[in-house]
């Protein structure tokens, strides 16, 4: 019978105290003979307002120590169905953008060469191109749910083709991205032209407006992004941003009028039945949330995804 990790407890250790490792998991250098891994990208060199994204995977991690092993509300219990550690984070260079770039896209490889589902801790948004890049090679184009403040789809910025506002323009034009079967959810505030929102609308994705989404249960959406996806592997992508700043107010380029948490959680929640071969949280900047909450949220958003793979068992 295989010994599944488990998160240590709170009557083992106090939870301000023990490893400083998400939800307190073991900890191990690569992903082998795992299922799923916890990997942090500590990078904030792409981001175009405030920055600080590079302690998120830290904080996130601090924050993660409240986090219990079964999920009360869906009956999950991931633990007793995946070997899952946190691995670290990757040595990013944080003097170069497109060297990370490159470096983060050869760690996922060796994770996908695993057959391990990665779920990423933030970072700016950036990050999310050299994953769907590994992606790509080991599953094909993937279905993205994207849940954002922002579509990130500029051309450029400050000339510059890869940054936290670009990568989903790239990932269109590298075909990583099976956009008939895509989604942009919370895209909310101010623009320069409706091509904005527009351009991935053009592309075949659909796109959800926060306004669309206020004063109204999401499970329905979701019901339709299922239905829409169906089998295909689907990435999940959840930038912090796309919450209200009220919630959220720990990240660098906010917009009133956002989704609630407990939207979020519809969200998370309602990929469950979706093949997600992958997930990120980004855009948690701590210096700008000395009291935490903005990382607290990421690593409850991030056990929610893990509670949501494909072959997750559920409580009767």
């Amino acid at each position: 019978m295989t010994q599944f990790n488990q998160p240590l407890g709170g009557n083992d250790m106090p939870r301000f105290a023990g490893p400083a490792t998400m939800m307190r998991l073991p900890s191990q250098a690569t992903a082998k003979g795992l299922d799923v891994c916890f990997v942090g990208v500590p990078i904030d060199i792409g981001s175009s307002n405030r920055s600080g994204t590079r302690h998120g995977p830290r904080q996130i991690r601090a924050e993660s120590c409240m986090i219990r092993p079964y999920n009360m509300a869906t009956r999950a219990k991931p633990f007793e169905t995946f070997q899952v550690a946190d691995i670290g984070d990757v040595a990013i260079n944080t003097f170069d953008l497109k060297k990370t770039v490159g470096i983060i896209e050869k760690a996922y490889d060796a994770i996908l060469a695993e057959n391990c589902t990665p779920l990423t801790l933030g970072g700016d948004h950036t990050l999310t191109l050299p994953i769907l890049r590994a992606m790509k090679k080991k599953h094909g184009p993937v279905a993205l749910i994207h849940i954002d403040a922002h579509a990130d789809i500029n051309d450029e910025m400050f000339g510059e083709k890869i940054a936290h506002g670009t990568p989903f323009r790239r990932a269109v034009e590298e075909g990583l991205l099976a956009c008939d079967k895509s989604f942009q959810i919370g895209l909310r505030g101010s623009g320069y032209s409706p091509d904005d929102f527009d351009w991935t609308r053009n592309q075949g994705f659909t796109v959800v407006t926060a306004e669309e989404c206020w004063y109204k249960s999401l499970a329905p959406l979701m019901e339709q992004v299922r239905a829409r996806v169906g089998n295909q592997p689907a990435y999940l992508t959840y930038d912090i941003d796309s919450l209200d700043p009220a919630f959220a107010p720990g990240t660098g380029t906010v917009e009133v009028g956002g989704l609630s948490t407990w939207q979020a959680l519809e969200i998370i929640r309602g990929c469950r039945g979706l093949n997600l071969v992958g997930g990120d949280l980004v855009e948690v900047s701590p210096p700008l949330d000395p009291v935490g909450n903005t990382a607290l949220i990421g690593a409850n958003f991030l056990f929610e995804m893990l509670c949501v793979l494909p072959g997750c068992q559920y409580a009767r």
